[in-house]
């Protein structure tokens, strides 16, 4: 099976300008300078982590998801993050959009809400995972505080996966945590794991610290980003994978469940 090329953005995000945010993402993603297979933008990157979603929510045909398809085409990649999106019964959803350089996209609704700033009051929460299949690669993206969750992020042979990313506006103060879990759901479920997450500022004062990181399947940093804004390229090795998996099958192991 083949490697598989992952790029993502940390960056500072403008509160409220979605049209900024497409620009200076739009910059960083310019800045990639090799063949991807796949990039991957933070948690809500048109608006930073906002619950003013009437205000700022886009449709399925908006721009943003124009403007996705575009930078997909353009670099014959995956292009993955989440922005705020109102369906045709007018719920609002925090959706992750996987959108493929053909134009095609899937997307999936975060399901834990972060009840602590009230996101559940604003937005459906999601109810299905999503495990996508791109260049011999599966893949499972989720959102922020889906983190937190064990058994929502679990490796199953029902889904199973070899990249498992989370994009997120991952506050400054819990840090700790962010980098502790991203290192746990790597290691507990045997495969590559990145975070991405924002820097800066929002407009609650709220501070974002970054650390986005790419970890391999035994837990081992590949890459730590730190608070600066950057573009980043990384290449992961499937035989690296496999080798590892078939030395340490821990997962045939792992205890039966089902959710519900």
């Amino acid at each position: 099976m083949p490697d598989f090329t992952v790029s993502f953005i940390q960056a500072a995000l403008q509160w409220h300008d979605p049209a900024a945010n497409r620009k200076e993402l739009g910059r960083y993603i310019g800045q990639i300078s090799i063949a991807t297979d796949l990039i991957i933008l933070p948690e809500m990157f048109t608006t930073g982590f906002t619950m003013e979603a009437p205000q700022m929510a886009e449709k399925m045909d908006g721009p943003t998801i124009s403007w996705m398809r575009e930078v997909a085409a353009g670099h014959d990649a995956v292009v993955t993050g989440s922005i705020i999106i109102v369906d045709e019964h007018g719920h609002y959803y925090n959706r992750l959009l996987w959108v493929r350089p053909d134009g095609s996209l899937s997307y999936y609704n975060k399901r834990h809400l972060f009840t602590m700033a009230g996101e559940h009051h604003t937005y459906s929460a999601g109810t299905e995972r999503l495990v996508e299949e791109w260049r011999g690669w599966r893949i499972c993206p989720l959102v922020c505080y889906d983190l937190r969750f064990p058994v929502w992020s679990r490796n199953s042979a029902e889904a199973p996966y070899d990249l498992l990313l989370y994009v997120a506006n991952w506050p400054a103060v819990r840090r700790t945590a962010w980098m502790t879990l991203l290192r746990a759901r790597a290691i507990e479920n045997l495969a590559y794991t990145v975070g991405v997450n924002c820097v800066g500022v929002d407009g609650n004062s709220i501070s974002y610290a970054g650390d986005s990181a790419l970890l391999d399947m035994r837990g081992e940093y590949l890459v730590e980003v730190g608070n600066q804004e950057s573009s980043i390229t990384r290449l992961l090795r499937r035989d690296d994978l496999e080798a590892f998996r078939s030395r340490f099958p821990a997962l045939q192991d792992a205890d039966p469940f089902t959710l519900s």
